[in-house]
C-alpha cells in the first residue's frame, strides 16, 4: 500500500509540473495540446483551487503570480518524505 501511495505522489508531482509548463504556452481550442491541457487541468485543479482560495495570487503590476502550485509541490515533497522514506 505504501508503494502505491508513493507512486501516486510521484505521478501527481509530474502531472502538476506538466500543467505548469503547458500553461506557459498558448493553447488553441480543438488542438491535441488542448485535450492534454484539459486533462491536466481536470486532474490538478481540485487540489490547486482550495490552496488558491487560502493564498490568493500575488499581484505584480498588471500580472498575478499564482503561488498555489509551489505550495502543493512543497506539500507533496513533505508527504513523500514522511511516507516513502
Amino acid at each position: 500500500m505504501r508503494n502505491l501511495v508513493c507512486a501516486f505522489l510521484t505521478v501527481y508531482y509530474v502531472v502538476l509540473f506538466a500543467r505548469i509548463i503547458i500553461s506557459w504556452f498558448p493553447v488553441e481550442p480543438g488542438s491535441p495540446i488542448a485535450a492534454i491541457h484539459r486533462i491536466l487541468y481536470d486532474v490538478t485543479e481540485p487540489v490547486l483551487a482550495p490552496v488558491r482560495g487560502l493564498v490568493p495570487p500575488v499581484r505584480t503590476g498588471p500580472m498575478a503570480f499564482d503561488l498555489s502550485p509551489i505550495i502543493v509541490f512543497i506539500a507533496l515533497i513533505i508527504l513523500q518524505r514522511a511516507i516513502c522514506t
